[in-house]
């Protein structure tokens, strides 16, 4: 360990640990912003997540199998939407920050023409953001996040350029390098910034009414999903019997297996069908 010598009255005195204190208290402030491709998930989160997969395991033994030796085999597919569920979260996330952005870049522009710089520019649009979505936003963190970055002299341009990295938002990543250019070339940023916000507000916006047009066909795919398993329950209710030879047996198994695989594979297809990138 390193330390410091002091000469006093014959004496050498040692002072150990100052240095490493300090260090490791910087270290210990260092935030580690989120990246917006990965998630967390909650004790609640796993909750919810393993009693759908429990339930949808359930449905598709009692619906295809009704046997206990089914169990494992269909393990795998709990597992599987486990890892959906946790895409769908990662999913809504970014898009609702995507959204959230196109109130931002507005905010930015008003502010830039009002003449304020960028970086007060940034604090006013933090205060717009958290009024209308309030303090639990990603987007109103992350400009908190800029806010104090910005006070220890780091500029905007990278925190922007940082933001567009981590959410891996194509609209967020290209503002920050319109902006960057904008600031290496010195160039009328007001301007600049009213051409680049309305390019991408508009983009965005064409993005949620896609959104809105087809929230309907996503409904209809949902619960045209549901209709084979709601056909096989109406069966089995009114007349079990007429089943019964699908169930217990190696043919019964194997044909329930391959409706089994042909039904996933129109979830399948039918999920990709609704889902529209701009």
């Amino acid at each position: 360990m390193q330390g410091k010598n002091e000469e006093s009255g014959g004496r050498t005195v040692k002072f150990y640990g100052k240095k490493k204190k300090r260090e490791r208290g910087n270290r210990k402030r260092t935030v580690v912003r989120p990246d917006y491709d990965r998630y967390r998930m909650s004790f609640a989160d796993k909750l919810g997540c393993a009693g759908r997969a429990v339930l949808l395991c359930g449905c598709l033994n009692y619906f295809c199998y009704r046997s206990v030796w089914a169990i494992p085999v269909l393990l795998p597919l709990g597992i599987y939407s486990i890892y959906l569920s946790r895409k769908t979260i990662i999913k809504k996330r970014k898009q609702q920050m995507n959204y959230q952005f196109g109130t931002a870049l507005q905010s930015l522009d008003t502010a830039v023409r009002a003449g304020y710089s960028m970086e007060n520019a940034v604090r006013e649009c933090r205060k717009d953001l958290q009024r209308i979505y309030g303090t639990d936003s990603d987007l109103v963190r992350e400009l908190s996040y800029m806010e104090a970055q910005m006070e220890v002299g780091i500029s905007v341009e990278a925190l922007f350029s940082d933001l567009g990295e981590r959410s891996h938002l194509e609209d967020i990543r290209n503002f920050g390098e319109v902006f960057a250019i904008a600031k290496r070339t010195g160039g009328n940023l007001a301007d600049i910034m009213e051409q680049t916000s309305q390019v991408l507000r508009e983009k965005i916006r064409v993005k949620q009414e896609i959104d809105v047009s087809i929230a309907g066909k996503k409904m209809e795919q949902t619960i045209m999903s549901l209709v084979p398993g709601a056909m096989i329950l109406y069966m089995q209710l009114s007349s079990g019997s007429f089943l019964d030879v699908l169930y217990h047996n190696a043919a019964g198994a194997a044909v329930m297996t391959g409706c089994l695989a042909v039904y996933l594979f129109g979830w399948q297809m039918g999920k990709k069908i609704v889902e529209i990138e701009v």
